[in-house]
């Protein structure tokens, strides 16, 4: 649980008791500027969390509900004005009804009827007079209404039109920074990814360099090759001449084969003998085996 919350209430507790009890004056510019933090902290997170695709699709809802209100607002005008249209033709059918009594009675001698039926008349056309005043005021509302419910359809159109652009790009200028993060490395993943690289480069290099100075301690000696396998600087150079020897005789002998003389098969069986070491004019012998 956050702390801060908490704090402002034991805060405001303690300056609500201090003041109560008359031993403290009331920390004012504390609590002031402790409240412009918490409005800027929740200001930040606010700022974080915030979609500005969820506000646009949010504000198109709540213009639709009010297009949705203005339009009903408009059948209900329309509603009542059709009810005073149906009132006023009753009342001027009564009207015309009485009308045509009060002159049968006249007609007929009685002069009473006729008052009473004209004075009726009279009544009614005074209530007819008085729908048809609410019946204009009523349809000057409804084409008020009618012209708002219009211009406010066309402006929810243009708005709808608008968001879905605006959407659009900012879902286009999101997706081009995520790219552009991910080639420079600086977004959270790749960044991981670099790290991982990172490590793996400095491990191997690491073994790398071990690796070359084992063998260059081998090498000269100072640490001992535990398999035996490893033979130090003189006895690889004896190996060499060595070989290199055997190597050489082993031409010689061939070439001896190959020419049939008696001075290479000499030079073969006696190394390096000088002239004088050699017997004079003595047969070569092939023992048989």
């Amino acid at each position: 649980m956050d702390a801060g919350p908490v704090l402002w209430v034991l805060l405001q507790q303690l300056e609500l008791e201090s003041v109560r009890r008359g031993r403290a004056k009331p920390m004012s510019g504390v609590m002031k500027r402790m409240g412009m933090i918490f409005r800027a902290k929740a200001n930040k997170a606010l700022d974080r969390a915030e979609d500005p695709r969820e506000t646009l699709d949010y504000s198109y809802q709540k213009q639709l509900e009010l297009l949705q209100k203005v339009r009903r607002g408009v059948a209900d005008v329309a509603t009542s004005r059709k009810r005073l249209e149906l009132q006023l033709n009753q009342l001027q059918s009564q009207s015309t009804k009485l009308e045509d009594q009060g002159r049968k009675a006249l007609a007929l001698g009685r002069e009473d009827l006729a008052r009473e039926a004209l004075s009726r008349r009279a009544a009614l056309q005074q209530q007819v007079s008085d729908l048809e005043t609410q019946h204009q005021t009523l349809q000057g509302e409804e084409e008020k209404l009618t012209l708002a419910a219009q211009r406010l359809q066309a402006k929810v159109d243009a708005f709808r039109t608008r968001k879905e652009t605006i959407k659009a790009t900012y879902t286009a200028a999101q997706a081009q920074t995520r790219i552009a993060e991910s080639f420079s490395g600086i977004s959270e993943e790749m960044s991981d990814v670099g790290m991982a690289i990172q490590r793996a480069e400095d491990k191997t290099a690491q073994l790398q360099a071990r690796a070359g100075a084992i063998d260059e301690l081998l090498a000269s000696g100072a640490l001992d090759d535990q398999s035996g396998l490893q033979k130090d600087d003189l006895q690889a150079e004896l190996d060499r001449i060595s070989g290199g020897t055997d190597v050489e005789l082993e031409l010689q002998r061939m070439k001896a084969e190959l020419t049939g003389g008696t001075s290479g098969q000499q030079a073969i069986e006696g190394g390096t003998a000088g002239p004088q070491d050699r017997p004079q004019q003595q047969t070569p012998r092939f023992d048989k085996q």
